[in-house]
């Protein structure tokens, strides 16, 4: 015979009781601020009518442009290539086909703190012959303190919002219950906070000027920082009686 006794299970209230009431809010927390870094996208072409001769002409391009960023120092915090490509164009010639002629590519990112530096900087780039430049992106950097801040602000106001729906009972704040962070089913990607601006320009084949291009005027895009998060409390059981 087994006399072991099962202990006695707590019902799960989601709903508080009569002497713990609880209450549920959320907290909400909008920043708004400077970005504190800008991206650009660099591709560099080269065409030849071998590859050999496209290969060389975009291995020059490439080292011209990255010499030139570098120049920038430690205002160029990131500094990537991406896709490289040696595509040939075929054209028909008779019953076959030929190749006509070869198009290099390669893609570089960087990424810059000085947008003083990132003006100059592109004004340089779009300078160089078959350069297209793409951007600026401008973002927050992932460990920014601005979304510590969006995030603590959110759990000042839901505490301050539960606080004054308490008062209206003409009771107060018991116990924290809950606090879940919205943040990870509604943060966007990295980079970007909503759409970002973009600008474009493609350059090709321009001849050598004699002096500097004027640097571009790029004015910084405000960032949008959101933060949310629901709170549960209990309270101290009010006196609803008159």
């Amino acid at each position: 015979m087994d006399t072991t006794t099962t202990p006695p299970t707590t019902p799960h209230t989601p709903y508080g009781t009569p002497d713990a009431p609880r209450l549920a809010v959320r907290g909400e927390a909008h920043l708004e601020v400077d970005p504190e870094i800008a991206r650009i996208g660099i591709t560099v072409n080269a065409r030849g009518t071998d590859r050999r001769h496209a290969l060389d002409d975009l291995t020059r391009r490439n080292t011209t442009t990255l010499d030139l960023i570098k120049s920038y120092g430690d205002t160029v915090e990131r500094l990537e290539t991406g896709a490289f490509s040696i595509t040939p164009h075929l054209t028909k010639h008779g019953r076959g086909e030929r190749v006509r002629a070869y198009h290099g590519r390669v893609h570089i990112t960087a990424e810059l703190t000085d947008f003083t530096a990132l003006g100059e900087l592109t004004s340089r780039l779009a300078d160089l012959d078959l350069t297209h430049i793409e951007g600026p992106w401008w973002a927050l950097r992932p460990d920014s303190p601005t979304h510590r801040h969006a995030r603590q602000q959110a759990v000042r106001e839901a505490v301050q919002r539960a606080r004054e729906y308490a008062e209206a009972l003409g009771t107060q704040l018991a116990a924290l219950v809950e606090l879940a962070d919205l943040d990870a089913e509604n943060t966007p990607a990295y980079g970007h906070n909503g759409p970002a601006l973009m600008r474009t320009a493609a350059y090709g084949g321009a001849p050598d000027l004699p002096t500097e291009p004027a640097p571009l005027d790029l004015e910084p895009q405000r960032q949008h920082v959101y933060a949310q998060v629901n709170a549960r409390f209990t309270m101290t059981p009010p006196r609803l009686n008159p």
